[in-house]
Order: C-alpha cells, then sequence, then structure tokens
C-alpha cells in the first residue's frame, strides 16, 4: 500500500485548527467583553526538555515515526522538528493518556468503529505496549536493527505494514497506526502551548492566524493574505515574562 502523501495527511487535519489539547475542557467566557487574562494564572507552557512519559529508546521511535508520517521538505519541518514526539509524550503523560474522563471498566467486548475504543489499555498503555511490539518486529524482520535504525524506504515499509495491519502488534488491526496517525496531525496543529507545532510552523504552513482575539476589521476583506504573523494563547502581553 502506498504511503499517504504529506500534504494528503496534513490536509486532513481541518478540524484540529481550533488548537486544542487532545482531551480537555473548553472555556466559558462569562460576564462582560472584552475578556481579559488573569494575570495570576498564565497557562501552563509545555518546556521541550527531557521526556514525561516515554523512555529514550521509546522517544526515539516516536520521532523517527512522525518525521516519516510528516516528513520535512524545504519550507516547513516534519514531525520531530516540529515537536509531534514531544506533544504526544506530553499528552501521555497526562489526563488524555490516562483516559480521564472516561468510563474505563469491563466488560470488554469486541465492538462496531461507532463505538469506540473497546479496550482495557488507556492510550499511554496501548503506545507503550505498541512501540514494543513494533521494534521487536523490526529486530526480527530488518537484521537486528531497532525501528529507528531502518533507512528511510525500510521505515515507510513498516509504516505501510502498520496501516494495512499486516504487521502484527497484538492489538486490533491498524489501531496503533490511526492512533498515532491522529496524535501526531493534532501535534503539528495544536496551540504550540502544548508542546508541537513549533515556531507555529503548521500555521505558517497553511496561513492560520492562531488565537487573535478579534476579527472584525478582516471579516468582509475577501481574497486578502492576513499581514499579521499568528500567535498562540501564551503569547497575549498579559502572560509574557517581563
Amino acid at each position: 500500500m502506498a504511503r499517504p502523501r504529506r500534504r494528503d495527511v496534513l490536509g486532513a487535519m481541518a478540524l484540529a485548527l481550533g488548537g486544542v489539547p487532545l482531551r480537555g475542557r473548553a472555556a466559558i467566557i462569562n460576564g462582560a467583553l472584552p475578556w481579559m487574562p488573569d494575570k495570576t494564572s498564565p497557562p501552563p507552557k509545555i518546556t521541550e526538555s527531557g521526556w514525561r512519559y516515554f523512555t529514550n529508546d521509546e522517544a526515539a521511535t516516536v520521532e523517527a515515526l512522525v518525521d516519516r508520517l510528516i516528513p520535512p521538505d524545504p519550507e516547513t519541518p516534519g514531525g520531530k522538528d516540529a515537536g509531534c514526539a514531544v506533544f504526544i509524550d506530553r499528552q501521555l503523560a497526562g489526563p488524555y493518556g490516562h483516559s480521564e474522563g472516561l468510563y474505563t471498566q469491563g466488560p470488554f467486548h469486541p465492538g462496531t468503529k461507532e463505538q469506540g475504543p473497546q479496550s482495557p489499555d488507556d492510550p499511554a498503555k496501548h503506545y507503550r505496549k505498541a512501540l514494543a511490539a513494533l521494534d521487536e518486529h523490526c529486530r526480527k524482520a530488518e537484521g537486528g536493527k531497532r525501528f529507528s535504525e531502518l533507512d528511510d524506504a525500510a521505515k515507510d515499509k513498516v509504516i505501510a505494514g502498520l496501516e494495512d495491519g499486516s504487521i502484527d502488534l497484538g492489538d486490533e488491526k491498524g489501531s496503533f497506526f490511526k492512533q498515532l496517525l491522529k496524535d501526531t496531525q493534532q501535534g503539528f496543529f495544536a496551540d504550540p502551548i502544548y508542546g508541537g507545532n513549533k515556531d507555529m510552523a503548521g500555521w505558517k504552513m497553511i496561513g492560520f492566524p492562531g488565537a487573535r482575539y478579534d476579527y472584525r476589521d478582516w471579516v468582509d476583506r475577501h481574497n486578502e493574505k492576513f499581514p499579521l504573523p499568528p500567535i498562540g494563547i501564551a503569547d497575549h502581553p498579559d502572560w509574557k515574562e517581563g
């Protein structure tokens, strides 16, 4: 099976442009406008140093995976340099990774696609098991090499096997690939405050202006290029360090 083209992968993320984490609670603004941020409680900013959930070996595998799902080109960084692995790591270390807010008790039975995941494993456990199984497969099939040690052609062949289910990771057919692809896309387009979309590379690529407060001056100005650079949630002047 042919690997999806880079633009096809990124184009599937129209619904992610709100810049939200994988699982979170929407902010509700009450009272008079304009809304003003609370200077005493700025949003926590993700730092790039260290891994919160992945081991170093797991992180190397994920960085190699996201960089093939979104490979770099002359104009835009790939998934690794855009911080997609950092985004996934921080999400797995938080509420999303542990299925917080979801019913996770048994019994567990095979379900339909519309019923969502029917597994006792939360996303964090799913990643850990799948990454271990992936490297074990690669060692057996690729002369003892881990996934991150393969050349690009071999990596793409493995990823195609993950997508079509021909590589068995011990989970539901293709489920790890679907989760990884979704999380990678989210990391490329989410607000940089969550660790991905470094330097707003994803937003700049598609011309998304980011989390600006007011667009009223531009509502009726069609077919004009928006002249201002994108801004993120943490870019409000009241939340910047002095």
